[in-house]
C-alpha cells in the first residue's frame, strides 16, 4: 500500500511538473536572508564581456526549467538590471587573430548592448584605454597610441571614447554608465604620474557627457585593504577636479580585507568628496574543482582568505554579505557587479580541443597570438578560463540556485538551515608534544551558522609517528563527518618561544620603535602577503630614507639554555638598505643576520644561530630595517618570528 500511494504522489509531482514548470522554477533550496532597505533601482550587475565568444566556441546557456535560451534574458528574468562590458581599443595582432580574453573591442560591445536593452538591462561600458588587460600591476598604452606626448593623448581617450559612445547610441543601446579607466591604481593607459593620469581621466568624462548626459561617470580603483590608499586617489581626484559621479571599488575577498574595512574606507571617500561608491567587481567559488584543463585562479589550500565554502550556497551568501554591507554600511552606495558570472568553460574533453577554441574565437584569457602585445606575461602564459569555477552557471550552461540570489534578496528566502560543507581545521603542533586532533568539527550551515558535529579521523599510529619525526612540515589529515570529507591541516613546527609569532593576536609583545616616522607601521590582515595565517606585521613610506625601525619582544620565562632566532621579510622598492635580526642578552647584542628586500612574494629568512641563555638573563629578539627607498616608496612585510631551542 505504501509502494502504491508512493507512486501516485510521484505521479501526482510529475504531472504538476509538467503543468507548470514556471512554478518550480522560482522555488528555490537556496537559504537567503533578505537584505533590508534594498532600494529597487539598486545596481545588480553583471560582467559579461566573454558571452559573444564563448557562444562562437559552442557554448550554449539554458534557463531553469532547462530550455536553452538568450542569456541576458536568463540574467534579466533573475533580478540583474545592469551589464558590464570591457573594451579594448585594438585586441588584435597585425593579421587580426585576437589577443583573446573575449576580443572584447567596440564591436563586441555593441554586439552585447544590444541583447542587454532588448530585456531591459542599462549598459555599463568599461574602457580599459589598452589593448589587452588592465589592472593595478599593468597598464598597457594602446598601440595606435604608443608614442603619443600627454597632450595628444588626451585627444585622442576623448575622441576614442566619443566614438564609441556614438556607435553605442546609434545601436539603440541603453548606457546607464560609463568607467574611465579598470582599476586605475596609480597607472593609466602607460602614463604613471597623476598630472598626467587626470587628463586623460578628464577626457573620457567629457565624451561621457556629451553623448550620455544621463549616464553616470565611474573611476574604478583596486585593493581597498591597503591603508589609505583610496583616501589618496580621492584626494588627488579632488585636487585636480576630475568630473566623476561614482567611486568604484573591485572587491574580491580571497585578498581584498574584510568588509567592514571595506564599507570604512567606500564611506570615507563618499563623505569626504560626495561621491556615490559602489563595488565594481567580485565573484566567488562555488567549487574548488577545474573544468577546462587550464587550472584556476581560486581553489583549495593557498594563501587566501575562504570566509564562505567554496559551494553554490557560499558563492550565494558571499554576494549576499557584499550586498548587505555596501546597502546597509555604506550609505552612498549604489551596486554591486559580478564579474564575468557567465564565463565557462568550452570544449570539454582535453586541454588540446579546448585550446583550438581559445586560440580560434578569444574565448580563453590570453591566446598565444598576445605575445605582439603583451610578450611579459600573456604571450608566455596564454591558456584557458582561471575562473569557471566562480562562474553562476555550470560548465555545461545550465544556470546555478545561485543565480537566483539577486532576486530573492529583495523578499528573502529563510527556509530551514542545513549543512553545507565542513569548516577546515587548523591545528600546529610541536614536534616533541602529542597530536590532539579535534573530536568535532563545524558543519558550516546554509545561513552561515556554524554547528559541531563529531568526527572521525583517517590517521594511523604509523601516520602520526611520521609526522612527528619527519621534521618541519605541513600535512593534511582527512575525515569524515555528517557524510561530508573533513580536512584538517596540520602544521609540525619547532617548539616557539615567542608571543604572538605570525601576528595573529594584533602584534600582541611586540614594540615598534619609529626612528625616521614611516607612513605606515602596523599589523596587516591579509592572507596573501602571509608566511602563516592572515597577518603581519606591514611597513611603508614614500619618501627617501623614511623607513627605519626596530621591531622587538622581550621574551619572558625562557628557560636557560641555547637558543636560535629566526625571523623573515619581503617587500620591495627599498633602494639601499640594512636590514638584519638580532639577539641582545642582557642589553649586549650576541648575534645578526643580515636580509634583503627583492621583490613581491620573494621572503628572506634571517637566522641568528645558537645562542647561550643563562639563568636570569634578559633576551630580546628583533628586527633592524632602514631603507633609502625607490619608485613608489619602500614597503615590506615581517613575519613568522621563531625562537627555538637547539640540542
Amino acid at each position: 500500500m505504501f509502494r502504491k500511494t508512493l507512486s501516485l504522489m510521484m505521479a501526482l509531482s510529475l504531472l504538476a511538473t509538467a503543468c507548470c514548470p514556471a512554478a518550480l522554477a522560482e522555488e528555490s533550496t537556496l537559504y537567503v536572508k533578505k537584505v533590508e532597505n534594498l532600494p529597487e533601482d539598486f545596481i545588480f550587475g553583471m560582467d559579461a564581456s566573454c558571452v559573444p565568444a564563448l557562444e562562437a566556441s559552442g557554448v550554449k546557456y539554458y534557463n531553469f526549467d532547462g530550455q536553452e535560451e538568450d542569456v541576458f534574458k536568463i540574467l534579466a528574468d533573475n533580478g540583474v538590471n545592469y551589464i558590464r562590458v570591457r573594451v579594448w581599443n585594438d585586441p588584435f595582432d597585425a593579421e587580426g587573430n585576437g589577443y583573446g580574453g573575449g576580443n572584447c573591442d567596440i564591436g563586441n560591445a555593441v554586439a552585447i548592448g544590444k541583447r542587454a536593452t532588448q530585456y531591459g538591462m542599462k549598459l555599463l561600458v568599461n574602457f580599459h584605454y589598452s589593448d589587452f588587460w588592465a589592472d593595478p600591476s599593468k597598464q598597457m598604452v594602446p598601440k595606435a597610441w604608443a608614442n603619443m606626448e600627454i597632450e595628444e593623448k588626451t585627444q585622442a581617450v576623448y575622441e576614442y571614447t566619443r566614438d564609441c559612445l556614438i556607435q553605442l547610441r546609434d545601436a539603440g543601446v541603453d548606457v546607464g554608465m560609463v568607467q574611465v579607466g579598470n582599476e586605475t591604481n596609480n597607472l593609466m593607459c602607460g602614463e604613471r604620474i597623476w598630472f598626467n593620469i587626470q587628463y586623460l581621466m578628464q577626457a573620457g568624462a567629457k565624451a561621457t557627457r556629451e553623448i550620455f548626459p544621463d549616464a553616470l561617470v565611474a573611476l574604478h580603483f583596486a585593493n581597498p585593504e591597503k591603508g589609505g590608499s583610496y583616501l589618496t586617489y580621492a584626494k588627488k581626484m579632488d585636487y585636480y577636479q576630475v568630473d566623476y559621479d561614482v567611486f568604484a571599488s573591485s572587491y574580491y575577498p580571497y585578498w581584498h580585507g574584510s568588509l567592514e574595512n571595506l564599507a570604512a574606507v567606500l564611506s570615507t571617500v563618499a563623505d569626504m568628496y560626495g561621491k556615490k561608491v559602489m563595488v565594481m567587481e567580485t565573484s566567488y567559488a562555488y567549487t574548488p574543482e577545474d573544468t577546462d584543463f587550464n587550472g584556476n585562479t581560486i581553489g583549495d589550500g593557498g594563501a587566501i582568505v575562504k570566509n564562505y565554502p567554496f559551494t553554490v550556497q557560499g558563492q550565494a551568501n558571499n554576494l549576499r554579505a557584499i550586498t548587505d554591507t555596501i546597502v546597509n554600511k555604506t550609505p552612498a552606495g549604489i551596486g554591486v557587479v559580478y564579474w564575468e558570472g557567465t564565463w565557462i568553460s568550452v570544449g570539454g574533453n582535453s586541454w588540446e580541443e579546448n585550446s583550438a577554441l581559445w586560440e580560434k574565437y578569444g574565448s580563453g584569457w590570453a591566446s598565444s597570438f598576445s605575445a605582439a602585445y603583451d610578450p611579459a606575461d600573456a604571450g608566455k602564459y596564454y591558456g584557458g578560463n582561471a575562473v569557471d569555477n566562480q562562474a553562476l552557471f555550470d560548465r555545461y550552461g545550465h544556470p546555478l540556485e545561485s543565480l537566483k540570489v539577486f532576486k530573492l534578496m529583495r523578499e528573502g528566502n529563510e527556509i530551514a538551515p542545513k549543512a553545507d560543507a565542513l569548516e577546515d581545521v587548523t591545528l600546529i603542533c610541536d614536534l616533541n608534544a602529542p597530536l590532539e586532533l579535534p573530536a568535532t568539527v563545524n558543519a558550516v550551515m546554509t545561513d552561515d551558522s556554524r554547528q559541531a558535529i563529531p568526527v572521525e579521523w583517517n590517521l594511523t599510529e604509523e601516520q602520526r609517528e611520521q609526522m612527528h619525526t619527519g621534521g618541519v612540515k605541513q600535512y593534511v589529515v582527512t575525515g569524515q563527518a555528517g557524510g561530508m570529507e573533513a580536512k584538517c591541516y596540520v602544521s609540525m613546527v619547532e617548539y616557539n618561544y615567542l608571543t604572538d609569532y605570525s601576528f595573529e593576536e594584533g602584534g600582541n609583545g611586540w614594540t615598534w620603535t619609529d626612528l625616521s616616522k614611516a607612513d605606515e607601521l602596523y599589523v596587516e590582515d591579509k592572507a596573501t602577503d602571509s608566511l602563516t595565517g592572515s597577518k603581519h606585521m606591514h611597513f611603508w613610506s614614500a619618501g627617501a630614507n623614511t623607513v627605519e625601525f626596530t621591531l622587538e619582544q622581550k621574551v619572558e620565562n625562557l628557560p636557560a639554555g641555547k637558543y636560535k632566532f629566526t625571523v623573515s621579510i619581503m617587500g620591495g622598492d627599498a633602494g639601499q638598505h640594512e636590514v638584519y635580526a638580532y639577539v641582545k642578552v642582557d642589553g649586549e647584542t650576541v648575534g645578526t643576520a643580515p636580509m634583503s628586500i627583492t621583490s613581491y612574494g620573494n621572503w628572506d629568512a634571517g637566522v641568528v644561530p645558537e645562542f647561550d641563555h643563562p639563568e636570569g638573563s634578559e633576551v630580546i629578539v628583533g628586527v633592524y630595517v632602514r631603507c633609502e627607498g625607490a619608485g613608489n616608496g619602500a614597503w615590506g612585510k615581517i613575519d613568522d618570528a621563531l625562537l627555538n631551542s637547539v640540542k
